[in-house]
């Protein structure tokens, strides 16, 4: 038997994965706000893709009202009866491997960030799922906590992450670069990991996930968030990442080009706490990726970069500003189910 290779977010999809905001949740305040910003974000998806949706029993028929209601094509939707504490598919969703064309979906641990919150119902949703029949490939559970969007591939053989993610003791305890190194390599099959050491986003409660800062692209990009305000807590680490971004190379050792994507005006919480407002959260569909917007000026210029990164690729915005109310993005509340 080969290999496992984890698959680049770009390879053709299947579906995607949802789960939905409900009252049980920390959406409550929030939740018609939240409720319209999946429904378009479901709309979008169901054009390229089919979509799963996880979500209890009791919000299945408004749920259905809401795309309904929208146009999205009811067949092109299942609706699973899962509980749920949180909403973010990315961290508790199965990531899809392959081996000699077969895929496995490998459902790793999710502990809330670091136990930062109760995550025990969130953990057992790609469990619950596999029960329920959603997914086509047989699941395997990974007793190592690991957050999707704590790491990117190119599906080649290179994967990105953070050293602040990945080897903080709040995951896996007191565990070296070179055990997780071997984690990825034996699960992911990948031959090149390009450690990030700097770059953060104030009120991001994930310790720097990746796909907040840079994200990987087709044919050695590298679309990657910059800032260029000097008097902003970011500017110094950013620009340090930048650096590092520029030395990175691939499992082939060929250098990235890199497309900086614009910094947005501070957004701020009701109790002035700032919010992790990213361009770099976005979603990549069939021919298409769905990019966050937050009503700021920098708006039109990120949906340009990310065109420049994804040349042929449909480029559709989704204003995001209710999800930041809870430290996420686009990217953070979806998960893709490849082809194979």
């Amino acid at each position: 038997m080969g290999q496992y290779r984890l698959m680049a977010e770009w390879e053709p999809q299947a579906a995607v994965l949802l789960t939905w905001p409900h009252a049980d949740t920390d959406w409550a305040p929030l939740l018609a706000s939240v409720n319209q910003v999946y429904t378009e974000l479901a709309y979008h998806i169901c054009r390229f893709s089919r979509l799963l949706i996880a979500a209890p029993e009791a919000n299945h028929a408004e749920i259905k009202q809401l795309l309904t209601a929208r146009g999205v094509p009811e067949q092109q939707v299942q609706i699973y009866a899962v509980d749920s504490d949180d909403s973010w598919a990315r961290d508790h969703g199965p990531l899809t491997v392959s081996r000699d064309g077969v895929a496995r979906l490998l459902d790793f641990q999710f502990n809330g960030w670091g136990n930062k919150f109760d995550a025990s119902r969130d953990n057992a949703i790609s469990k619950a799922l596999a029960n329920a029949g959603a997914f086509s490939a047989e699941l395997e559970s990974i007793d190592f906590v690991l957050e999707g969007g704590a790491i990117e591939t190119d599906g080649e053989g290179t994967l990105m992450t953070t050293r602040s993610c990945l080897l903080n003791p709040n995951r896996n305890g007191d565990v070296s670069q070179l055990e997780v190194e071997q984690i990825l390599q034996r699960h992911f099959g990948v031959g090149k990991i390009n450690w990030l050491d700097h770059g953060f986003l104030e009120g991001d409660d994930t310790d720097s996930h990746i796909d907040t800062l840079a994200r990987l692209c087709p044919d050695r990009r590298i679309a990657y968030v910059g800032c260029r305000d000097k008097n902003d807590v970011h500017y110094d680490a950013l620009e340090k990442m930048q650096t590092q971004l520029r030395e990175f190379r691939d499992a082939q050792g060929q250098p990235y080009e890199l497309i900086e994507l614009p910094w947005p005006q501070a957004v701020y919480s009701s109790d002035g706490e700032r919010l992790p407002a990213t361009y770099a959260n976005f979603l990549i569909l069939n021919g298409a990726v769905l990019v966050p917007i937050y009503q700021d000026p920098a708006d039109a210029v990120a949906l340009s970069k990310v065109g420049e990164a994804f040349p042929g690729y449909e480029i559709i915005a989704v204003d995001c500003g209710v999800l930041i109310e809870q430290h996420g993005s686009l990217h953070c509340i979806t998960m893709q189910l490849p082809v194979l």
